[in-house]
């Protein structure tokens, strides 16, 4: 027999400076499971890496000090995966699908997502006859749309993208219908209504070749501001419904908690995921590198689209000085030192690190609070641990006074401060174990609290059986129980054992 026990640490009391309060309760109802954070392959519009695979090593993985698992890369409107690549404007030369498999490799051996998003089908399909979103007023201002007799060679053609990654070396996990269905472009595009996607889906999705590719999962079409209109009508046909399993979407214009959220209400009661698959923070500076306020501004927007019911949040270019890795452009110096860390990749860790395979709890916060828009909170539970995220972005700072379903014995909190503090790690003190904790929070800042979930109950686990392929899950008594629920013992089939917490 083996004895696990659960010792209860001491927790000295934490004297708090003088603090305006915020009071939030936590509950064991859970929200959405979530995927995890990422960004696309690129560092300017339709420009892979190539073989330069140091931002996704410096980005990607638990090695990483960020912790990214989810990258985006484009579907180019070819039929090869020709290593051709376009002069800007020359829409009908095939651009390099071989370009994003450096990066791809790397990401799926680091245990990491990788999907792709066409910006445009093949030219030869659509009604200007280019893979430009839509022809130049000389030539009538025609609207680049996917021609209906080409609707069954839509899904053939992503399979043949399929077959050459996988050639490649990359199985991937997720393929889009289309970038920005709804945004007229003078660059590679494709204009859907929310009609014309649905009966695309519909009637053609089937010829997804899912056995071949170990179970591709399809994206819907990613409108620029989040329509709901787009994944609503997918969800509430059944057919197309049951041919969908991620609803995606851009923030372009509309806060996360507007349009974003709607969609997902929708979604999550079906079952599927919701990415936010494309926004930046501040991509519109000229001269310098973000500040500080900019920062916050961008843990914010993250923060948000969990609010909302994302399950996957991706952000744009991975490389630009606004961005998480530098470029080396001279007018942004100092600071953007080419494939060096940016602090918005510090900014994202916080999420990324901490929150990924986590599940968000639902949470209030008295009538004050609610109405701070500068105070910012979600949690979430992950195995063991309650991780608590905090964005102060006011001038002052605040005194977090937060109620658990849980006691909770022990934690550290991972804060961030200013552009040259970042992610420094403290001890979270306790004197006891508790269910309601204050805590500190600085003005300024991004704060994630993992707090350890407390039993005092010696717990009798009986000896790994070897002949075991799968978990056994155990009481806090030590007997067998047929699934998890509450707090239990996970003992693993390679004899390891953990302390988990399953809300039913």
């Amino acid at each position: 027999m083996k004895r696990i026990l659960f010792a209860v640490c001491l927790l000295a009391s934490v004297t708090l400076a003088r603090a305006d309060v915020y009071r939030l309760t936590v509950s064991g109802t859970r929200s959405q499971k979530i995927t995890g954070f990422g960004a696309a392959a690129c560092d300017g519009a339709m420009c892979p890496f190539g073989t330069d695979t140091e931002p996704v090593k410096l980005l990607y993985g638990d090695e990483s000090k960020i912790g990214l698992n989810i990258m985006r890369m484009e579907i180019s409107p070819n039929f090869e995966g020709d290593v051709k690549v376009p002069e800007w404007g020359n829409w009908d030369t095939p651009y390099d699908w071989q370009g994003s498999v450096p990066s791809a490799k790397i990401v799926k051996q680091r245990g990491g997502i990788v999907f792709g998003t066409p910006w445009s089908p093949p030219g030869a399909y659509k009604t200007n006859g280019t893979a430009q979103g839509g022809n130049s007023e000389s030539q009538g201002n025609q609207r680049g749309e996917l021609r209906e007799d080409c609707y069954e060679k839509f899904f053939p053609w992503m399979n043949t993208f399929l077959k050459y990654m996988k050639s490649q070396g990359v199985v991937m996990d997720a393929v889009s219908v289309q970038n920005e269905p709804d945004w007229w472009v003078d660059y590679s595009g494709c204009l859907y209504t929310p009609e014309q996607q649905l009966k695309l889906v519909k009637n053609y999705a089937h010829q997804l070749d899912r056995n071949t590719y170990s179970g591709v999962r399809l994206i819907s079409a990613e409108p620029l501001g989040f329509d709901p209109k787009y994944s609503n009508m997918l969800l509430n046909d059944e057919t197309a419904r049951n041919q969908v399993d991620i609803i995606a979407g851009h923030i372009y214009g509309h806060p996360p908690l507007g349009n974003l959220k709607s969609a997902a209400q929708l979604a999550l009661q079906y079952g599927k995921e919701v990415w936010m698959t494309e926004h930046s923070v501040s991509d519109n500076l000229t001269d310098r590198l973000p500040n500080w306020r900019e920062q916050l501004a961008f843990a914010q927007e993250v923060n948000e689209c969990m609010q909302a019911g994302c399950t996957g949040y991706i952000y744009w270019y991975m490389r630009a000085h606004w961005a998480f890795v530098g470029t080396g452009e001279a007018k942004y110096n100092p600071g953007n030192t080419k494939n060096t860390l940016l602090p918005r990749a510090y900014i994202m860790s916080h999420f990324s690190k901490y929150v990924t395979g986590s599940t968000r709890l639902v949470t209030s916060a008295d009538e004050t609070a609610s109405t701070n828009a500068d105070f910012e909170t979600s949690a979430y539970i992950k195995d063991d641990k309650v991780i608590i995220m905090v964005i102060n972005a006011s001038d002052v700072p605040y005194t977090l006074s937060v109620k658990l379903p849980f006691k909770v014995d022990s934690g550290i909190v991972i804060q961030s401060t200013s552009n040259e503090s970042l992610c420094v790690e403290n001890t979270v003190r306790f004197t006891k174990a508790v269910s309601a904790k204050s805590l500190s929070v600085p003005a300024s800042s991004v704060n994630t609290f993992v707090l350890t979930i407390y039993d005092e109950t010696g717990v009798i686990i009986p000896e790994a059986d070897e002949s075991t392929q799968e978990s056994k899950y155990y009481d806090l008594h030590g007997r067998l129980i047929p699934e998890p629920s509450g707090l239990c013992i996970e003992r693993k089939a390679d004899g390891t054992y953990r302390k988990i917490y399953v809300n039913e």
